[in-house]
């Protein structure tokens, strides 16, 4: 699946943890973007808004958003193969599972990336 630029960029914001930044800029590119890539773009932007929603102490929006974006980037039939989606999905899920579990005084930090492929 060929991506534009600013996707990268997105990318970079979201390994970051800029995850307002890369929700506008993955916004810009989903607005007008055909099927896959729309499906793609508002999946990953679903998560960076669950980890803005995690940093900020609103961890049912980040709950509801981290499901939600996971369920839309198991949906996409093609992923871009420059980066490593089964690890982010893999890391978004085990995430998921510690957030629907019964309130613990710890939680793990929202540190998910989408790493380069090698």
């Amino acid at each position: 699946m060929e991506v534009p630029p600013a996707f990268a960029q997105a990318v970079e914001q979201f390994n970051q943890g800029e995850y307002y930044a890369c929700h506008d800029t993955l916004e810009a590119l989903w607005y007008d973007a055909p099927e896959p890539q729309r499906t793609l773009y508002q999946g990953l932007l679903q998560i960076a808004v669950a980890g803005y929603h995690y940093r900020h102490g609103n961890y049912r929006g980040a709950t509801l958003l981290l499901a939600e974006g996971l369920t839309r980037l198991r949906r996409c039939p093609e992923l871009p193969t420059n980066w490593d989606f089964t690890a982010l999905v893999n890391q978004a899920q085990t995430l998921l599972t510690v957030l629907q579990q019964p309130p613990s005084t710890a939680l793990p930090p929202f540190d998910l990336t989408l790493p380069r492929q090698s």
